[in-house]
Parts: C-alpha cells; sequence; structure tokens
C-alpha cells in the first residue's frame, strides 16, 4: 500500500506531459484522459485515506534514500482526508470547466493551456499534503504557484493580468519568506524532515524555535489570506474563469491551514504563539464577515466571507486541544467543498445573466429555480444552519472554546457565534437580491458582455469617458445588438450568454452540493474519524514512528 503515496502526485504530471507531448490534437481522447486521471487520482486518495485510517500513516522514501537526503511522502488520516475531498473537488470543477468550455465553443485552446495547467495545480496540492518535509512542501506550493499564475492570467485580458501580477508578487514574497524560513531550520536542526524535526527542535533555544515558528506562520498565513496577509485575495479570485476561482477559493487557501496544522501539531507543540494566533483568527472572522456584508457584487462577497470563514481553522489550530483540532479538521473539509460550490454556482449565475453585480440581477427564484436550489443550499450550509455540516465544524469549535475556558477563547466563541449569523444575513442578503426579488428593469441578461477579449491596458481611460462600458472582468452586463457575439469565455475567445446553461455545469455543481450534503448524513463517521486524526496529530508518536521506522 505504500507504494501508492506518491501516485497522487506523479499521475497528474505523467499525464500532463502526454497532453502537451499530442498538443492540440485528438480533443475527445484528451478530454477523457484527463477526466480519467482525476477518477483515478480520486481512487486512490479514498485507498490512502481508508489504508491510514485501519493500519497508520503511510511512508514511502523515494529512491530508497533514507531521511534527511531521501524525499518522504507521508499520508496519515489527515492528507488521506484532505487528499479526497480535494480530489473530489477538483473532478467535479474539471466537469464543470468541459461544459463551459464546450458552451464557448472552445476547440483547441483549453486542451492545450487550461487542462495542462489545471492537471499541475491537482499535482501541486497533492505534493502539499503528502509532503514530509519543507523542501518538498515548498516545492508543492510552487508547483500549484506556476499553474495558478497560468490559470488565473487566462485569456490574457487586462483584468486579469492586472489581478495576476497582484497575486504572483505576493505569492513570491511568501516563497522567498519561505526559503528563509527553511534554511534558518537546517541551521538550528540539521534537517528538514518533519518526524526528525519534531525531535529536534525541541532541543533548540527557545528564541529560535518562536523565531521559526513566526517565520512558518507568516508564510502559511498569507498562502491561506488569514487577516491581516488577507488584501490580496479579493482583488485577485473574482477576475478569473468561473471554474478557476472555485478552485482556487477551495483548494489553495486551505493548503496554507493545512500546513499551519501540519507544523503548529508537529513541530511546535504547546507553541508559544497560540494568543496571536487566536487574534489573527477573530480579527479574520470579524473583519471578513463586514467587508463581505459591504459588498454588493457575488463573487465579492463569496471572497470576504472566504477570509472570514478561514478565521474558524485559525481558531481550532490554535487552541490546539483534540476537540479544536477535529473541530478545525471538519470545517476544513466543509468549507473546501461549500465555498467551490457557492463560486460554481456564480459562474452559472453570470452565464445566464452576464453579470454577478447584484443590483442588476433578480427574479432568478422564478426564471431559474434549479440555480436557485443550487445556491440556497450550500448557503445556509456556510451559515451553519442545522443539521447541516457547517453547523456540525462550528458547534465543535465552539464547545472547544467553552471547555478551554480562556479569555480569548471566549472571545473567539462569541466572535463564532456573530460571523455564523451575519454570515446568514449576508446569504439573505444575495437570496433576496438576485433570487426572491422581482428583475430591475434594463436587467435581461441574453446577449451581454461578459468581459471584452480585446481589453488591453490603457483602455480604462476610454472606458471612462463611456458610462455604458464596464471595465473588463467587472461582472458588469452591457448591452450589444441582438445576434452579436463579443464577449470572452473561458480563454478570452468571444461567446454569449444563455438561458439554457450547459448540463455539465449543472450536473458538476449539483454534485457538489451533493457533497456537501454527504458530510450532514455521515457527520458521525465523520466525526468519529477527525477525533482519530486530530489525537494522531497531537500524539506525533505515530507520525514520527511511521517515517523513522522506530
Amino acid at each position: 500500500m505504500n507504494a501508492l503515496v506518491p501516485l497522487p502526485v506523479l499521475l497528474p504530471l505523467c499525464v500532463t506531459g502526454l497532453k502537451l507531448a499530442i498538443g492540440p490534437r485528438l480533443q475527445r481522447f484528451q478530454r477523457f484522459i484527463s477526466l480519467a486521471v482525476l477518477g483515478a487520482v480520486l481512487v486512490l486518495s479514498v485507498l490512502l485515506m481508508i489504508a491510514a485510517d485501519r493500519h497508520g500513516p503511510l511512508s514511502v522514501h523515494l529512491g530508497d534514500f533514507a531521511p534527511p537526503i531521501g524525499i518522504t511522502l507521508v499520508a496519515d488520516r489527515l492528507a488521506g482526508l484532505m487528499l479526497t475531498v480535494s480530489s473530489a473537488v477538483t473532478l467535479l470543477v474539471h466537469v464543470y470547466s468541459l461544459g463551459q468550455g464546450m458552451a464557448d465553443r472552445d476547440d483547441q485552446t483549453p486542451v492545450g493551456v487550461f487542462h495542462p495547467a489545471y492537471l499541475i495545480l491537482v499535482a501541486g496540492v497533492s505534493c502539499t499534503f503528502l509532503a514530509g518535509d519543507l523542501v518538498n512542501l515548498y516545492v508543492g506550493f510552487e508547483i500549484m504557484l506556476v499553474a495558478s499564475f497560468v490559470l488565473l492570467t487566462i485569456g490574457g485580458t487586462a483584468t486579469r493580468i492586472r489581478a495576476g501580477s497582484t497575486y504572483v508578487i505576493i505569492s513570491l514574497f511568501s516563497s522567498v519568506l519561505f526559503l528563509v524560513a527553511i534554511a534558518m531550520t537546517y541551521a538550528f536542526a540539521g534537517t528538514v524532515n518533519f518526524a526528525q524535526l519534531a525531535g529536534r527542535l525541541q532541543e533548540a533555544p527557545d528564541g529560535a524555535r518562536t523565531l521559526l515558528e513566526a517565520m512558518l506562520l507568516t508564510v502559511f498565513a498569507i498562502k491561506a489570506a488569514v487577516f491581516p496577509l488577507a488584501a490580496w485575495l479579493p482583488d485577485s479570485y473574482p477576475t478569473a474563469p468561473a471554474p478557476v476561482t472555485a478552485v482556487f477559493a477551495g483548494l489553495l487557501t486551505k493548503v496554507g491551514v493545512y500546513s499551519m496544522l501540519r507544523t503548529q501539531t508537529l513541530l511546535f507543540p504547546g507553541h508559544r504563539l497560540g494568543d496571536l494566533l487566536m487574534l489573527a483568527a477573530l480579527a479574520s472572522m470579524v473583519v471578513g464577515i463586514l467587508g463581505a456584508v459591504a459588498q454588493t457584487d457575488l463573487k465579492r462577497v463569496l471572497s470576504f466571507t472566504l477570509i472570514s470563514h478561514i478565521g474558524y481553522m485559525v481558531f481550532g489550530i490554535a487552541l490546539a486541544g483534540r476537540g479544536s483540532i477535529s473541530g478545525a479538521i471538519v470545517y476544513v473539509a466543509h468549507h473546501i467543498t461549500v465555498q467551490t460550490t457557492l463560486f460554481l454556482v456564480a459562474g452559472l449565475v453570470e452565464r445566464r445573466d452576464g453579470t454577478t453585480e447584484l443590483t442588476r440581477l433578480g427574479g432568478l427564484a422564478k426564471s431559474a429555480p434549479l440555480v436557485a436550489v443550487l445556491f440556497f443550499v450550500p448557503a445556509m450550509n456556510l451559515a451553519g444552519i442545522p443539521p447541516l455540516s457547517g453547523f456540525i465544524g462550528k458547534v465543535g469549535l465552539m464547545r472547544a472554546g467553552i471547555d478551554n475556558g480562556g479569555g480569548w477563547a471566549w472571545a473567539l466563541v462569541a466572535g463564532s457565534a456573530a460571523t455564523s449569523l451575519l454570515t446568514l444575513y449576508v446569504m439573505a442578503k444575495v437570496w433576496n437580491l438576485a433570487f426572491w426579488r422581482d428583475a430591475p428593469p434594463g436587467a435581461e441578461g441574453e446577449g451581454v458582455v461578459l468581459e471584452s477579449a480585446g481589453d488591453e491596458p490603457g483602455d480604462d481611460e476610454d472606458d471612462e469617458d463611456d458610462e455604458e462600458a464596464p471595465a473588463a472582468g467587472s461582472g458588469s452586463g452591457r448591452p450589444v445588438p441582438a445576434g452579436a457575439v463579443v464577449s470572452a469565455g473561458l480563454l478570452g475567445q468571444s461567446i454569449t450568454t444563455t438561458k439554457r446553461l450547459p448540463w455539465p455545469m449543472l450536473l458538476a455543481t449539483g454534485a457538489a452540493v451533493a457533497l456537501g450534503l454527504l458530510y450532514t448524513v455521515l457527520g458521525g463517521p465523520l466525526t468519529t474519524f477527525t477525533e482519530a486524526a486530530a489525537a494522531e496529530l497531537l500524539a506525533r508518536t505515530p507520525y514520527i514512528e511511521a517515517v523513522l521506522g522506530r
């Protein structure tokens, strides 16, 4: 079973090489192998999760080189669960993207650019979850960075290039800081392997340990968009195509949370920066949800709720107890699925009505009841309405805070309750404006501009003189003559909006909603699994023995 551990990383990379060698030829075959490899990664992830639960952590030393020389990959309960959830979500988003590409009548570019970049992103996510040392964790981040920059700027429109540039600058800064932290760790401990560091860092001076902990937390907080290091996110994610935004919102920030969870429990038990983490968690929850309240664009609303709910996960990590770690793991799995689903629904709304600006939407509950249902269920799940999985995760975290009994813990419990109520208010606001009220005059979405394919940097000055022409990627519709085809789709090519949504997009979104509901149905086994994962993380011994063999 250990031999299966590297496959979630290797399979997407190998298929990417094959697809690049084939080029734009054999379109149907290429779509098939993309779905096949993502399905295979999902099956492998489930097998690894089950094996880790039954037999303990699985590890493999590539090339049979022992630590600290060799590359070590480890699959324990936490990594297995994260791989399973992320694999399921990436498969569904890929189906969605196929539907969008087909609707855009794109015969070559998605296969030539989008699909390889997407598979590389999947490989990077898997590498991060399985990494057994700091260097390979860094490699996983960089694989994701390369792929995500391609996906974020795909189509080459001015807005996407600007947003992508901001994203890359922030990511490169965090990467440099990560490299410095790795170098300092090696200087102190003589290794970067997690299992070896778990013992050696305990012997390091307190000041050195605190410095390393602070540097790694800063890196991971940037990746996870923890306040006050989250300003880049609301301006970067909403400009990308719907499937890209969905997978970014669902997965990339959770990779940072996973890294915090792994290093805080394994390398820095009884960490000294717990109070600082609690403050960051509370600030993320409150500032993020207040930002969401102030927004009028659906994508930006969801971006700010993303920042807010990252605070719940940091809450669990900061308390560092078995109940809080278990609650954080439940909430990570829940949030990956629900946040992805909501961004997929935003893509359906934009495809149908040409905008995600709430002031220009209305009447969708009557005109598009299926889309309304697909939004309502995950929206209530995000708000934590019982008995949905969001409620299960929040109750677990709040119970852990009450059991802790400290002042910061009680503040986080109060902040969690307030944030949950404000999330419900935000989701109700979106529902009332976009779905429940009558459509405002001029809200007809057939044949509107989603985003100008020809926008270039410098066009903004011309747009200022034309009140009818919104900036590219703003999400605002612009009326065009009947029959004109002038808008940009997944990769910047010309399309028009449509009232008949592509069935693969609807199917993938519906499956994502069902996956979120499955967490509710399996709430008991899920919490039992996460409690075992939390106990394993806090014990540390099973992980260390699996890697070092003692």
